[in-house]
């Protein structure tokens, strides 16, 4: 665990402004599922959520002509701002999901989404919340990728998403699968509950996501999924 969290540091860009979210075990997981891609010189790659940046400057790193998109103007302000800050070349738009790139397609796209179930009645996500609420099932975000995606991938092109096994890899493969991508969960890592799920967890237990069995909340875990899918050639 001291070596993961090591990496998720070593992701942080140098600058976050308040209410973006930062790397975290789950950037650190697609950051990993990232370094494992070929990515030849040049690749068009976009980063969907971008947040900080992070897997953007990344991709920046290994020689890609790389595109970051965020909901949120401070995002974008800070991703802008790392790009300078790293002399990375990253393009970075304001909008929601792909609406900024839909008349583009790309080699590589990388997403963590909101992906943690949020009990109805909670009140719209703002600020750091809207990079993880993601409705009653946690796939209000998750299903509008797995559907819009895929238009945007070049053939062999990859799409790599994160999220919690809570929101169903089985259903974010079969998706993919359905949209005729070669499609598999590729990375597993499990680590103990944060403070969002903290608060939630009997919520979660009676909606049937956590196990019904009684458990100390200081041992709960979380696993988290990358799932690679791929455009046949």
């Amino acid at each position: 665990m001291p070596g993961y969290l090591a990496e998720v540091k070593s992701l942080i860009p140098p600058l976050a402004l308040p209410g973006v979210y930062t790397p975290q075990e789950d950037t650190a997981l697609l950051a990993g599922a990232l370094s494992e891609e070929p990515l030849p010189p040049g690749a068009d790659v976009l980063d969907v959520g971008t947040g900080t940046g992070a897997l953007a400057l990344q991709a920046a790193r290994r020689g890609g002509r790389v595109t970051a998109v965020d909901v949120s103007w401070r995002a974008v302000c800070t991703t802008r701002a790392n790009a300078w800050l790293t002399g990375a070349s990253v393009r970075v738009h304001r909008g929601n999901l792909f609406a900024p790139v839909r008349d583009r397609s790309f080699d590589l796209i990388l997403t963590n989404p909101p992906y943690v179930p949020t009990p109805t009645g909670v009140r719209p996500p703002r600020g750091r919340a809207r990079a993880w609420d993601a409705g009653r099932d946690g796939r209000f975000v998750l299903d509008r990728v797995c559907c819009e995606a895929p238009t945007l991938l070049r053939p062999g092109g990859v799409l790599l998403i994160v999220h919690s096994e809570l929101s169903d890899s089985g259903r974010t493969v079969g998706h993919l699968r359905a949209a005729g991508l070669k499609a598999a969960v590729t990375r597993r890592h499990r680590i103990a509950f944060g403070p969002v799920l903290r608060t939630r967890e009997d919520w979660l237990r009676e909606c049937g996501l956590l196990s019904a069995d009684a458990a100390d909340s200081a041992d709960e875990k979380e696993e988290l999924v990358v799932v690679r899918a791929e455009l046949p050639l």
